[in-house]
């Protein structure tokens, strides 16, 4: 099976200061990664490159077997930023409208809608259970539910690779627990592969397939299985840190 992305040895900084060297991985189709790490330990920067808005410094990287700098077929890329669900209550557009705009980049100007597009974005919106909230306009709704309407805007135009950075910080844990669920299902049943940065252990450990543990360096890269052995647990994370891992993260 091809791989989805491939690092190789890569290396970037910050005004001299060391934020990632010589990270190397690889990710199949149907691979749901979750990447841990403490503060400021290059998860970030790693996402970053990884969606091509920061260039290493050294190495390289492809995405879907093309080098990323050649790279062009964008609409396979679904991204959600940290923090990104953030709108001010007086922000004018719908979630229809928000979701809408994921299909920008396919457009070449001038940029109109049709039926199709319409119909993709209320199918998107029904993936994420925000339907009945096309006509609400996006600041009226809580944080939870602005981060499901970025997740359909990143969908909407069917992506192959889903990349969400601390998607739930803000949200309560309910509808953390419900998010969760969300990318679960994508993951399963449309075979999106997914790469998720957060600082849940427990839910890393449920959920995921695939666990890459950063610290500037790659400290660990693999399955779920291997990351909850005990000798793994121990060089991560520390001999005085207790996590439980579950045996039903593909459920």
């Amino acid at each position: 099976m091809d791989n989805v992305i491939e690092f190789k040895e890569v290396n970037y900084s910050y005004k001299g200061k060391v934020a990632l060297e010589k990270v190397s991985f690889n990710l199949k189709k149907g691979d749901y990664l979750g990447i841990i790490g403490p503060n400021g330990s290059g998860k970030t920067t790693l996402i970053k490159i990884l969606v091509g808005l920061l260039t290493p410094e050294l190495g390289s990287v492809k995405l879907f077997g093309k080098n990323i700098k050649d790279f062009n077929e964008w609409q396979k890329v679904g991204y959600v930023a940290q923090k990104a669900a953030s709108f001010d209550n007086n922000y004018p557009s719908s979630v229809e409208e928000v979701v809408s705009l994921g299909l920008l980049s396919e457009k070449k100007f001038p940029r109109f809608y049709n039926k199709a597009d319409k119909e993709k974005v209320l199918e998107s919106l029904k993936k994420v259970g925000m339907l009945e909230f096309k006509n609400r306009k996006i600041g009226e709704l809580s944080g939870g539910q602005q981060q499901r309407v970025l997740i359909a805007r990143a969908l909407v135009h069917d992506p192959e690779l889903l990349v969400l950075d601390e998607p739930t910080v803000g949200v309560d844990k309910k509808t953390e627990q419900n998010f969760y669920k969300l990318l679960r299902d994508l993951n399963k049943k449309e075979n999106i592969t997914i790469i998720i940065v957060s600082h849940d252990i427990s839910y890393i450990t449920k959920h995921v397939n695939k666990v890459a543990c950063v610290n500037r360096r790659l400290l660990f890269h693999g399955t779920h299985e291997e990351f909850c052995s005990a000798g793994i647990l121990d060089e991560v994370l520390g001999k005085d840190k207790h996590i439980v891992c579950h045996d039903d993260h593909r459920l």
